[in-house]
């Protein structure tokens, strides 16, 4: 698929298009070599820099991989389970059984879409009520036959309409936070591009919450803050930097337990080697967490989020 350029990186579309335009020509090796490196080292310095603005831009990059994309390159033997067993299904929050490496687990995630139409159908990763349920659901699964519960994060918010309003958006989301601090099973999470507000807390109360390294983290997205505090959307640049919504600042406050570094100029540049990475880091968390008993699991989750904000006192 072709390369889709955000407005920052203008300097290394240029110089892929030369590349390109060679290629095509049957331009010299050692040009076309020299081309590479300096389109490398551009992407390198530009990725090295980035301010929270910028990295809401990648997070947000339509190329970066999706829960099917994790689930197709992690999850043998998926078998996807659907419905609240109340009101419906939601496809905005997906979820099942699987195996990772041999491992059995259960797996939830948002997923966005990749096209217009996947979007529509999963409602740009925002879910409902029923979606919420369903994830306590397969909780609650989880914990019954002594699984792992692995969630993977990419949503800008819960759906605010009022359809979801009225099946009670706020108690589904309050009910599934409260579900995953208190499974006794470990449980891990991945923010893999956007983590929006309840929506994302909802699936992310767990024992190691990891973050792509070019993800962002925020209870209100930066347009949304901005438009509360200065009335206005055009200022969610200064937003974004007041809010510490980055993969850097939330390790640094807490929040978050490890980063998961990306392929030069973001995952959406090496989906594959980016699904593998997070698969190893999964992995490597599942062994810290296999020996801790039940009740230890429960006691340090809680007092992992009661300390958050404790140090800045």
């Amino acid at each position: 698929m072709p390369q889709t350029y955000l407005d920052f990186e203008q300097s290394v579309a240029q110089i892929d298009s030369k590349i390109e335009a060679l290629e095509q020509s049957g331009g010299e090796a050692s040009e076309l070599d020299a081309l590479k490196k300096k389109s490398r080292e551009q992407l390198k310095n530009l990725y090295a820099k980035l301010g929270a603005w910028d990295k809401t831009k990648v997070a947000r990059h339509s190329g970066r991989p999706h829960f099917s994309d994790y689930i197709k390159g992690l999850i043998t033997d998926f078998t996807p389970l659907a419905g609240d067993r109340k009101f419906g299904n939601d496809f905005a929050l997906m979820g099942g059984l699987g195996k990772i490496r041999g491992r059995g687990v259960v797996i939830i995630g948002h997923e966005k879409g990749k096209d217009t139409d996947s979007r529509v159908k999963h409602n740009f990763g925002m879910a409902q009520p029923e979606g919420y349920r369903k994830a306590v659901r397969l909780m609650d699964m989880a914990e019954r036959f002594s699984l792992p519960l692995i969630s993977f994060v990419d949503t800008a918010g819960a759906y605010p309409g009022r359809g979801a309003e009225e099946r009670g958006q706020a108690e589904a989301i309050a009910r599934s936070i409260d579900r995953g601090l208190s499974l006794k099973v470990p449980f891990i999470t991945i923010i893999t591009g956007e983590g929006g507000s309840g929506g994302a807390v909802a699936i992310a109360t767990a024992d190691r919450v990891m973050m792509l390294e070019h993800s962002i983290y925020s209870v209100i997205s930066p347009e949304g803050c901005a438009s509360i505090l200065w009335r206005d959307r055009q200022k969610a640049e200064d937003a974004a930097k007041a809010m510490k919504i980055t993969a850097q600042d939330l390790k640094k406050l807490g929040v978050i337990d490890k980063i998961i570094k990306e392929p030069v100029g973001g995952a959406h540049r090496d989906p594959d080697h980016m699904v593998k990475v997070t698969g190893a880091a999964i992995m490597t968390a599942l062994g810290e967490l296999s020996d801790l008993s039940p009740k230890e699991l429960v006691q340090q989750r809680k007092g992992k989020f009661l300390d958050i904000g404790r140090s800045l006192l």
